[in-house]
């Protein structure tokens, strides 16, 4: 692919950026769901003369569809975006980033997004997007999945579809959250995931840190029991990976056991532990849900996560050496790289 890519670009240039302009224009409307010609326009950088003649060989070729709030995708140009992604990432450079990353961190796979996070929420909607892509991927029939909470798992649980239900599969918490934004929580995205699926689901009614006897009292309720042995025989987790600090303040944490955690030199947080820059647990929490060794007793990890404001903790959580999926974008990707 690569070798016919640098023959089109020394032979015939005009077309391969006439194919970049087009897949940037379906690129667009697909990450806008539905968008109007001038929004359009100024999005892709384009006069609104030369979308126009565009649009109108797009939406002769079945790729588009008009309506009265804009233009949308049809599934044909869905399917088409889908297939040539991989094209796409050759002539933007991502395949060789996802690469780089995928050997320095030693894992099975990595999905690079163009652009950054922080920047744009269309960006965030892609990485929920290919994240939904990657879970869909490794799912077999009997599975159960384990999913943090997280804005990016709420994005990666609405864009999750499969050709038929999986009615043998299920989706659960892979720990408390109560306390956590309603939208956030992990047992909100394991009931999304579960009824865009037509999977089932079980619910963790149980605080996200709990004190060591707490801890041991509630462990003793059976359904609790029940709830968490499901959660950590799990086959698939999926997490959401951020920066130590925002984490421990998000979770409510007293600020003596915020400045403890800091002093220990933590630096990011995933599946509720916070981890150094070489990637060592230096804190948890007592929890009801997955521990360390359920983590490495899965047999897929997914992480997602994006920013440029997350590259140097997403190399720490790849440090640990758990995941064999990282999800991510462009930025991101070229920050965990620098601080490896």
């Amino acid at each position: 692919m690569r070798k016919m890519l640098d023959i089109q670009k020394k032979l015939v240039p005009d077309l391969v950026q006439v194919l970049q302009k087009r897949y940037d224009i379906l690129h667009r409307i697909r990450v806008s769901g539905t968008v109007g010609r001038r929004t359009l326009a100024a999005s892709v950088d384009l006069t609104e003369r030369t979308l126009r003649a565009e649009l109108d060989l797009l939406r002769a070729q079945g790729l588009l569809e008009a309506g009265t709030a804009g233009m949308t995708l049809s599934d044909a140009g869905k399917r088409l975006l889908e297939e040539m992604e991989p094209l796409v990432k050759e002539m933007f450079g991502l395949a060789d980033l996802e690469e780089a990353v995928r050997a320095k961190f030693g894992l099975k796979q990595v999905v690079i997004v163009p652009g950054d996070s922080d920047d744009s929420d269309d960006v965030k909607r892609e990485l929920g997007r290919a994240g939904s892509r990657v879970l869909r991927h490794v799912l077999t029939p009997g599975d159960v999945v384990a999913v943090m909470g997280g804005s990016t798992m709420a994005r990666l649980a609405a864009h999750l579809s499969v050709p038929s239900p999986l009615r043998d599969n299920w989706f659960v918490p892979a720990r408390g959250g109560l306390g956590e934004s309603v939208d956030y929580q992990a047992n909100t995205i394991a009931a999304e995931l579960a009824k865009r699926t037509g999977a089932r689901y079980r619910m963790l009614h149980v605080p996200d840190h709990l004190s060591e006897e707490a801890y041991q009292s509630i462990m003793q309720e059976p359904n609790v029991r029940e709830v968490v042995d499901m959660i950590r025989s799990a086959r698939i987790v999926v997490h959401g990976i951020g920066d130590a600090t925002a984490m421990a303040r998000r979770r409510k944490l007293d600020a003596d056991t915020v400045q403890e955690i800091l002093r220990d030199g933590a630096l990011a947080e995933a599946f509720g532990y916070y981890f150094d820059r070489e990637g060592a647990v230096v804190h948890r929490m007592a929890t009801a849900g997955l521990r360390l060794e359920d983590i490495e007793a899965a047999e897929s990890v997914i992480g997602v996560a994006g920013g440029h404001s997350k590259g140097e903790a997403i190399a720490a959580v790849m440090r640990f050496g758990h995941d064999d999926v990282l999800v991510t974008d462009e930025a991101a990707a070229q920050e965990a790289l620098r601080h490896a």
